[in-house]
Protein backbone atom coordinates (compact mmCIF):
# COMPACT_ATOMS: atom_id res chain seq x y z
CA UNK A 1 0.00 0.00 0.00
CA UNK A 2 1.63 3.25 -1.11
CA UNK A 3 2.63 5.84 1.55
CA UNK A 4 0.07 8.94 2.25
CA UNK A 5 0.34 10.68 5.41
CA UNK A 6 -1.71 13.68 6.18
CA UNK A 7 0.35 16.50 8.04
CA UNK A 8 -1.04 16.31 11.55
CA UNK A 9 -0.88 12.08 11.82
CA UNK A 10 2.31 11.98 11.18
CA UNK A 11 3.48 11.54 14.80
CA UNK A 12 1.52 8.58 15.27
CA UNK A 13 1.85 7.47 11.23
CA UNK A 14 5.94 7.09 12.47
CA UNK A 15 5.26 5.16 15.61
CA UNK A 16 2.33 3.02 13.92
CA UNK A 17 5.19 2.18 11.61
CA UNK A 18 7.95 0.85 14.19
CA UNK A 19 5.03 -0.77 15.94
CA UNK A 20 4.59 -2.92 12.77
CA UNK A 21 8.14 -3.14 12.79
CA UNK A 22 9.12 -4.67 16.43
CA UNK A 23 5.76 -6.72 15.99
CA UNK A 24 7.44 -9.14 12.95
CA UNK A 25 10.84 -9.33 15.24
CA UNK A 26 8.46 -9.67 18.91
CA UNK A 27 6.73 -12.83 16.34
CA UNK A 28 10.15 -14.34 15.77
CA UNK A 29 11.64 -13.69 19.29
CA UNK A 30 9.38 -13.45 22.43
CA UNK A 31 12.40 -11.43 24.01
CA UNK A 32 10.50 -8.47 22.51
CA UNK A 33 7.50 -9.08 23.83
CA UNK A 34 7.56 -6.61 26.79
CA UNK A 35 9.42 -3.67 24.60
CA UNK A 36 6.18 -4.07 21.98
CA UNK A 37 3.41 -3.48 24.58
CA UNK A 38 5.40 -0.73 26.07
CA UNK A 39 5.38 0.96 22.72
CA UNK A 40 1.64 -0.13 21.86
CA UNK A 41 0.78 1.32 25.08
CA UNK A 42 2.43 4.95 24.14
CA UNK A 43 1.39 4.77 20.66
CA UNK A 44 -2.34 4.23 21.37
CA UNK A 45 -1.64 7.37 24.10
CA UNK A 46 -0.04 9.43 21.85
CA UNK A 47 -3.13 8.53 19.08
CA UNK A 48 -5.47 9.61 21.84
CA UNK A 49 -4.18 12.66 22.09
CA UNK A 50 -3.75 13.85 18.89
CA UNK A 51 -7.23 12.68 17.52
CA UNK A 52 -8.91 13.80 20.31
CA UNK A 53 -7.97 17.48 18.85
CA UNK A 54 -8.61 17.43 15.31
CA UNK A 55 -10.54 19.61 13.61
CA UNK A 56 -13.72 18.94 11.93
CA UNK A 57 -12.07 19.38 8.72
CA UNK A 58 -8.89 17.31 9.52
CA UNK A 59 -11.31 14.52 10.14
CA UNK A 60 -13.27 15.33 7.12
CA UNK A 61 -9.37 14.46 5.22
CA UNK A 62 -9.25 11.39 7.49
CA UNK A 63 -12.34 10.61 5.94
CA UNK A 64 -10.88 10.66 1.96
CA UNK A 65 -7.40 9.69 3.20
CA UNK A 66 -6.01 7.26 0.17
CA UNK A 67 -5.23 4.27 2.27
CA UNK A 68 -8.61 3.75 3.78
CA UNK A 69 -10.44 0.34 3.66
CA UNK A 70 -13.04 0.88 0.75
CA UNK A 71 -16.36 -1.12 0.16
CA UNK A 72 -14.09 -4.37 -1.45
CA UNK A 73 -11.52 -4.45 1.35
CA UNK A 74 -14.57 -5.05 3.85
CA UNK A 75 -16.36 -7.80 1.33
CA UNK A 76 -12.82 -9.31 1.22
CA UNK A 77 -12.70 -9.61 5.10
CA UNK A 78 -16.36 -9.99 6.39
CA UNK A 79 -18.07 -12.10 3.64
CA UNK A 80 -18.15 -15.14 1.70
CA UNK A 81 -19.50 -16.23 -1.21
CA UNK A 82 -19.45 -13.03 -3.15
CA UNK A 83 -20.74 -13.13 -6.26
CA UNK A 84 -20.52 -9.44 -8.01
CA UNK A 85 -23.79 -8.24 -10.13
CA UNK A 86 -23.26 -5.96 -12.88
CA UNK A 87 -24.66 -3.26 -15.04
CA UNK A 88 -28.25 -1.65 -15.04
CA UNK A 89 -29.81 -3.24 -17.73
CA UNK A 90 -30.43 -0.27 -19.64
CA UNK A 91 -26.73 1.34 -20.14
CA UNK A 92 -24.09 0.60 -19.09
CA UNK A 93 -22.18 -0.82 -15.46
CA UNK A 94 -21.03 1.69 -13.43
CA UNK A 95 -17.59 0.55 -11.72
CA UNK A 96 -17.67 3.54 -9.19
CA UNK A 97 -20.96 1.58 -7.48
CA UNK A 98 -20.65 -2.12 -6.99
CA UNK A 99 -23.18 -4.91 -5.28
CA UNK A 100 -23.79 -8.79 -5.33
CA UNK A 101 -24.93 -11.37 -3.61
CA UNK A 102 -22.28 -12.54 -0.60
CA UNK A 103 -22.99 -14.89 2.87
CA UNK A 104 -22.87 -13.16 6.00
CA UNK A 105 -22.20 -14.99 9.18
CA UNK A 106 -24.30 -18.08 7.61
CA UNK A 107 -27.01 -15.80 6.15
CA UNK A 108 -27.75 -14.69 2.71
CA UNK A 109 -27.66 -10.63 2.11
CA UNK A 110 -27.03 -7.99 -0.89
CA UNK A 111 -24.32 -5.54 -0.85
CA UNK A 112 -24.41 -2.29 -2.32
CA UNK A 113 -21.56 0.27 -1.73
CA UNK A 114 -19.34 2.84 -3.81
CA UNK A 115 -16.15 2.04 -4.74
CA UNK A 116 -13.00 4.26 -4.84
CA UNK A 117 -10.20 3.25 -6.62
CA UNK A 118 -6.21 3.30 -6.03
CA UNK A 119 -3.78 4.56 -8.75
CA UNK A 120 -4.55 6.71 -11.43
CA UNK A 121 -6.10 3.39 -13.78
CA UNK A 122 -8.46 2.57 -10.91
CA UNK A 123 -9.02 5.81 -10.20
CA UNK A 124 -10.31 6.09 -13.61
CA UNK A 125 -12.22 2.95 -14.00
CA UNK A 126 -14.08 3.87 -10.36
CA UNK A 127 -14.47 7.63 -11.81
CA UNK A 128 -12.91 8.09 -8.49
CA UNK A 129 -16.08 6.79 -6.57
CA UNK A 130 -18.73 9.44 -7.76
CA UNK A 131 -21.37 7.15 -10.12
CA UNK A 132 -23.38 8.12 -12.84
CA UNK A 133 -27.15 7.18 -13.76
CA UNK A 134 -26.12 3.85 -14.17
CA UNK A 135 -24.90 2.82 -10.87
CA UNK A 136 -28.05 4.17 -8.84
CA UNK A 137 -29.98 2.32 -11.61
CA UNK A 138 -27.94 -1.11 -10.62
CA UNK A 139 -28.41 -0.15 -7.22
CA UNK A 140 -32.11 -0.07 -7.76
CA UNK A 141 -31.94 -3.82 -9.50
CA UNK A 142 -30.55 -4.85 -6.10
CA UNK A 143 -32.92 -3.62 -3.81
CA UNK A 144 -35.49 -5.02 -5.90
CA UNK A 145 -33.81 -8.29 -6.25
CA UNK A 146 -33.26 -7.97 -2.83
CA UNK A 147 -36.86 -7.31 -1.55
CA UNK A 148 -38.04 -10.40 -4.12
CA UNK A 149 -36.27 -12.91 -2.15
CA UNK A 150 -36.06 -11.36 1.44
CA UNK A 151 -32.50 -10.55 1.63
CA UNK A 152 -31.31 -7.94 4.20
CA UNK A 153 -29.84 -5.40 2.41
CA UNK A 154 -26.10 -3.97 3.50
CA UNK A 155 -24.91 -0.87 1.98
CA UNK A 156 -21.18 1.12 2.28
CA UNK A 157 -21.57 4.69 1.97
CA UNK A 158 -18.03 6.63 0.20
CA UNK A 159 -18.52 9.31 -2.18
CA UNK A 160 -17.60 12.68 -2.77
CA UNK A 161 -21.01 12.97 -4.59
CA UNK A 162 -22.90 11.83 -7.68
CA UNK A 163 -20.69 12.42 -10.93
CA UNK A 164 -21.68 16.33 -11.99
CA UNK A 165 -21.02 15.90 -15.53
CA UNK A 166 -23.07 16.89 -18.67
CA UNK A 167 -23.37 13.08 -19.72
CA UNK A 168 -24.53 11.96 -16.48
CA UNK A 169 -27.35 14.74 -16.33
CA UNK A 170 -28.47 14.11 -19.64
CA UNK A 171 -29.07 10.19 -18.70
CA UNK A 172 -30.81 11.57 -15.65
CA UNK A 173 -28.85 11.28 -12.89
CA UNK A 174 -31.09 13.45 -10.35
CA UNK A 175 -33.85 10.87 -11.44
CA UNK A 176 -32.23 8.32 -10.49
CA UNK A 177 -30.99 9.42 -7.30
CA UNK A 178 -34.36 9.70 -6.59
CA UNK A 179 -35.50 6.71 -8.21
CA UNK A 180 -32.87 4.76 -5.66
CA UNK A 181 -34.12 6.87 -2.28
CA UNK A 182 -37.73 5.45 -3.41
CA UNK A 183 -36.95 1.77 -3.83
CA UNK A 184 -35.22 1.69 -0.19
CA UNK A 185 -37.94 3.73 1.48
CA UNK A 186 -40.28 0.63 0.04
CA UNK A 187 -38.31 -3.07 0.12
CA UNK A 188 -39.85 -5.04 3.19
CA UNK A 189 -36.59 -6.42 4.31
CA UNK A 190 -33.45 -4.90 6.97
CA UNK A 191 -31.67 -2.45 5.34
CA UNK A 192 -28.30 -1.16 7.40
CA UNK A 193 -26.11 2.07 6.16
CA UNK A 194 -22.76 2.29 7.00
CA UNK A 195 -20.67 5.63 5.93
CA UNK A 196 -17.06 4.09 6.26
CA UNK A 197 -15.57 7.37 4.17
CA UNK A 198 -16.94 10.85 3.15
CA UNK A 199 -20.29 10.66 2.23
CA UNK A 200 -21.50 13.60 0.46
CA UNK A 201 -24.63 14.81 -1.08
CA UNK A 202 -27.73 13.00 -2.51
CA UNK A 203 -24.84 10.75 -4.11
CA UNK A 204 -24.46 9.19 -0.83
CA UNK A 205 -28.30 9.28 0.17
CA UNK A 206 -29.13 7.23 -2.60
CA UNK A 207 -27.25 4.20 -0.08
CA UNK A 208 -28.40 5.94 3.07
CA UNK A 209 -32.41 5.49 3.35
CA UNK A 210 -31.85 2.05 5.96
CA UNK A 211 -33.51 1.09 9.22
CA UNK A 212 -30.52 1.69 10.75
CA UNK A 213 -27.18 3.96 9.78
CA UNK A 214 -23.69 2.93 11.75
CA UNK A 215 -20.82 5.72 10.80
CA UNK A 216 -17.24 4.65 11.38
CA UNK A 217 -15.46 7.00 13.94
CA UNK A 218 -13.57 9.16 11.48
CA UNK A 219 -16.04 9.32 8.57
CA UNK A 220 -18.34 12.39 7.58
CA UNK A 221 -21.58 12.70 6.34
CA UNK A 222 -23.23 16.06 4.56
CA UNK A 223 -25.57 17.39 2.24
CA UNK A 224 -22.21 18.99 0.67
CA UNK A 225 -18.81 19.24 0.70
CA UNK A 226 -16.67 22.03 3.49
CA UNK A 227 -15.41 23.43 0.16
CA UNK A 228 -18.59 23.79 -1.72
CA UNK A 229 -20.43 25.33 1.36
CA UNK A 230 -17.86 27.80 1.73
CA UNK A 231 -17.83 28.65 -1.80
CA UNK A 232 -21.75 28.89 -2.15
CA UNK A 233 -21.82 30.62 0.73
CA UNK A 234 -18.95 33.34 1.23
CA UNK A 235 -17.48 32.57 -2.53
CA UNK A 236 -14.26 31.71 -0.78
CA UNK A 237 -13.28 27.59 -0.77
CA UNK A 238 -10.34 28.79 2.23
CA UNK A 239 -13.05 28.81 4.33
CA UNK A 240 -13.46 25.26 4.07
CA UNK A 241 -12.48 24.27 7.71
CA UNK A 242 -15.05 27.16 9.25
CA UNK A 243 -17.28 25.52 7.08
CA UNK A 244 -16.79 21.91 7.94
CA UNK A 245 -17.59 23.06 11.48
CA UNK A 246 -21.06 24.64 10.87
CA UNK A 247 -22.19 21.53 8.70
CA UNK A 248 -22.19 19.46 11.85
CA UNK A 249 -21.04 16.37 9.85
CA UNK A 250 -18.61 14.43 11.91
CA UNK A 251 -19.64 10.66 13.92
CA UNK A 252 -20.20 12.51 17.65
CA UNK A 253 -22.31 15.68 15.57
CA UNK A 254 -24.33 13.23 13.58
CA UNK A 255 -24.91 10.72 16.61
CA UNK A 256 -26.16 13.64 18.58
CA UNK A 257 -28.66 14.90 15.86
CA UNK A 258 -29.79 11.74 15.03
CA UNK A 259 -28.66 11.45 11.75
CA UNK A 260 -26.68 7.95 12.59
CA UNK A 261 -27.70 5.19 15.03
CA UNK A 262 -23.54 4.15 16.23
CA UNK A 263 -20.33 4.79 15.95
CA UNK A 264 -17.62 2.50 14.59
CA UNK A 265 -14.47 3.29 16.75
CA UNK A 266 -11.28 2.90 14.85
CA UNK A 267 -8.50 0.82 15.03
CA UNK A 268 -5.42 3.27 16.34
CA UNK A 269 -4.62 6.17 14.01
CA UNK A 270 -7.81 5.47 11.90
CA UNK A 271 -9.13 2.93 9.90
CA UNK A 272 -6.53 3.30 6.75
CA UNK A 273 -3.71 2.27 9.44
CA UNK A 274 -5.31 -1.48 10.30
CA UNK A 275 -7.84 -2.49 7.64
CA UNK A 276 -8.20 -6.34 9.30
CA UNK A 277 -8.91 -4.59 12.84
CA UNK A 278 -11.27 -1.86 10.97
CA UNK A 279 -13.02 -5.11 9.47
CA UNK A 280 -12.97 -6.69 12.69
CA UNK A 281 -14.62 -3.44 14.74
CA UNK A 282 -17.39 -3.01 12.07
CA UNK A 283 -18.10 -6.94 11.95
CA UNK A 284 -19.31 -6.86 15.27
CA UNK A 285 -21.70 -3.58 15.10
CA UNK A 286 -23.19 -4.64 11.94
CA UNK A 287 -23.68 -8.01 13.06
CA UNK A 288 -25.77 -6.65 16.48
CA UNK A 289 -27.47 -3.87 14.24
CA UNK A 290 -28.43 -6.90 11.87
CA UNK A 291 -29.85 -9.34 13.68
CA UNK A 292 -31.53 -6.63 16.12
CA UNK A 293 -34.29 -6.27 13.65
CA UNK A 294 -35.19 -10.14 12.71
CA UNK A 295 -38.09 -9.77 14.69
CA UNK A 296 -40.02 -7.31 12.40
CA UNK A 297 -42.10 -8.20 9.53
CA UNK A 298 -41.72 -6.77 5.78
CA UNK A 299 -44.79 -4.01 7.43
CA UNK A 300 -42.91 -3.40 10.33
CA UNK A 301 -39.73 -2.77 8.51
CA UNK A 302 -40.82 0.01 6.18
CA UNK A 303 -42.75 1.62 8.95
CA UNK A 304 -39.77 1.64 11.13
CA UNK A 305 -37.42 2.93 8.22
CA UNK A 306 -40.67 5.75 7.50
CA UNK A 307 -40.80 6.78 10.98
CA UNK A 308 -36.65 7.25 11.07
CA UNK A 309 -36.19 9.15 8.68
CA UNK A 310 -39.89 11.35 9.33
CA UNK A 311 -38.19 12.17 12.95
CA UNK A 312 -35.13 13.53 12.20
CA UNK A 313 -34.20 17.31 12.03
CA UNK A 314 -33.34 19.48 14.86
CA UNK A 315 -33.32 22.86 16.03
CA UNK A 316 -30.96 25.06 17.50
CA UNK A 317 -31.69 27.84 19.74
Amino acid sequence: MAASILPFEKPVAELIEKVRELRALAAADPRFEPELAQLEDNTGRLAREIFAGLTPMQKVLLSRHANRPYTLDYVKRLFTDWVELKGDRRFADDCSIVGGLATYHGRSVVLVGHQKGRGAKENVKRNFGMPHPEGYRKAIRLYEMADRFGLPILTFIDTMGAYPGIGAEERGQSEAIGAALAAMARVGVPIVATVIGEGGSGGALALGVANRVLVLEFSCYSVISPEGCAAILWKDGARADEAAARLKITAPDLLQLGVVDTIVEEPTGGAHQDHDEAAARLDKALWATLTSMDGLSPEELVDDRYRRFRGLGSFVG
